[in-house]
């Protein structure tokens, strides 16, 4: 089995990379989706981040508001490393639980774990291959001007990350993420050719 860490920064594509991944046979983990399964109303971190940040954070089926806690955190680093510091040991778990589950299933398994995150808080994970997908800054604030932010909160996004420039200095494959699609996917399509010979 062959573990490798997907990151970049916000708005520079990396689901839809992790999605070409999965098409070519890839098992992907994808942390943000483990992030909302964790805080599930009344869970363990859900009671956590409501006794750290208030009800005021609940939508009235007891949700939290992913929206309203990153407006609260994203401008606070202190608070966004109190929120990081309740959720990733559980989503941490949440992983090993379902990696060790693949394992037993198909020892040849190449595994993607997007980690938005990967520098900042899975450093501890050991990957065999680390990579990165990239793209311009304005090509980034488009995307999530796109999905309703404001220009303002997408830098402030982009702002509370590690640089970019950095997390490609020590990754194994950079996929530009700037262009057409079909130049994504070719990317994508020669490093699960070289993951799935071991390389």
């Amino acid at each position: 089995m062959i573990i490798v860490g997907l990151t970049g920064g916000v708005g520079t594509g990396k689901s839809t990379v992790a999605s070409f991944f999965r098409e070519l046979g890839a098992y992907v983990i994808d942390w943000d989706e483990l992030a909302r399964e964790v805080v599930r109303p009344h869970s363990k971190a859900w009671t956590e981040i409501v006794d750290c940040f208030g009800q005021d954070i609940l939508d009235s089926d007891s949700t939290i508001n992913r929206r309203r806690l990153a407006e609260i955190v994203f401008s606070d680093p202190e608070k966004l490393g109190r929120l990081n510091r309740i959720v990733h040991p559980e989503v941490f778990n949440e992983d090993q639980r379902i990696t060790a589950q693949i394992g037993s299933l198909d020892s040849d398994a190449v595994v993607i774990k997007e980690i938005p995150l990967l520098h900042e808080a899975a450093r501890h994970i050991a990957f065999h291959k680390v990579i990165v997908v990239s793209a311009a800054e304005e090509t980034r604030l488009e995307r999530l001007e796109g999905r309703g932010m404001s220009r303002d909160d997408a830098r402030r996004r982009i702002k509370s990350q590690l640089p970019l420039e950095e997390k490609a200095r020590s990754a194994d494959f950079v996929i530009d993420n700037d262009g057409l699609l079909d130049d994504t996917r070719r990317q994508v399509e020669a490093i699960y050719s070289s993951l799935s010979k071991g390389v």
